[in-house]
């Protein structure tokens, strides 16, 4: 895979707590191959928090890890490959906090909405590593794979509720997932104003179905808190599988 990080600066700024905590938590009871290239994704993501994408090097994450660089190649070709670990286990975060902070939200044009501006925020409040995950989607688009059950849940709700009035699944999802990815860059470049966020929303109901007035009124409602991490890992281990998509 050939990805390339131009974008990115020299040093990346840290992401947000409500983030952090969540993507340095490894769930319990992995196996041990599994366990150890989770616990390299954790190394890669404080090297190159501190160091930068472009001057982390794999003998640093080795370091930080306690581990030899054998071992890390064990598991990575390359440090693409562990960058795209890095961007998955943070696309995959962002989607269990934000159905965290959804608990409670019945409309899923409204979840529609927090989903698509947390993505926004993220370009916002941390545009290197929002460029990062796009940059890596856009290599290997199989990272969409692991955030397309998130997205298709609401999607369906909404069609259910009569609220979304759509072609088919995979034309809204492609108006859904191309027009957030676009969003993101243009937050995560500076190029947009501070409403975008809410503004594509509002402009992805409307492309869903959802009246002008409606959409303009849901896209603008204040976003629910993420809940306090232990809050959230006292929910998360309650559950016994991930939210899938309901058939339609």
């Amino acid at each position: 895979m050939d990805v390339s990080f131009k974008a990115l600066s020299p040093s990346i700024e840290p992401l947000p707590i409500a983030l952090s905590a969540g993507l340095l938590s490894l769930p319990p009871g992995l196996p041990k191959r599994e366990r150890t290239r989770a616990q390299l994704v954790d190394s890669a993501i404080k090297v190159f928090s501190v160091r930068g994408v472009a001057a982390g090097t794999i003998q640093e994450i080795a370091d930080v890890a306690g581990m030899t660089t054998g071992t890390v190649y064990n598991h990575f070709k390359t440090k693409e490959e562990v960058l795209s670990d890095v961007a998955l286990r943070l696309a995959t975060t962002l989607c269990t906090r934000i159905t965290e902070s959804q608990q409670g939200v019945k409309e899923g044009a409204e979840r529609m909405a927090i989903g698509g501006r947390r993505y926004a925020w993220l370009a916002e409040v941390a545009p290197q590593w929002a460029l990062l995950m796009l940059d890596v989607a856009a290599a290997a688009p199989e990272l969409l794979v692991h955030i397309r059950e998130y997205v298709l849940a609401d999607l369906r709700l909404g069609v259910k509720q009569k609220a979304f009035r759509i072609a088919s699944e995979e034309a809204a999802m492609d108006l859904i997932n191309g027009t957030g990815t676009h969003a993101m860059r243009t937050i995560a470049l500076g190029l947009a104003p501070p409403t975008h966020g809410a503004d594509v929303a509002a402009c992805v109901l409307r492309g869903l179905g959802v009246p002008h007035e409606k959409a303009e009124e849901i896209a603008r409602r204040p976003l629910p808190d993420f809940p306090a991490p232990g809050v959230a890992a006292a929910a998360a281990s309650r559950k016994t599988a991930p939210r899938r998509a309901p058939s339609a």
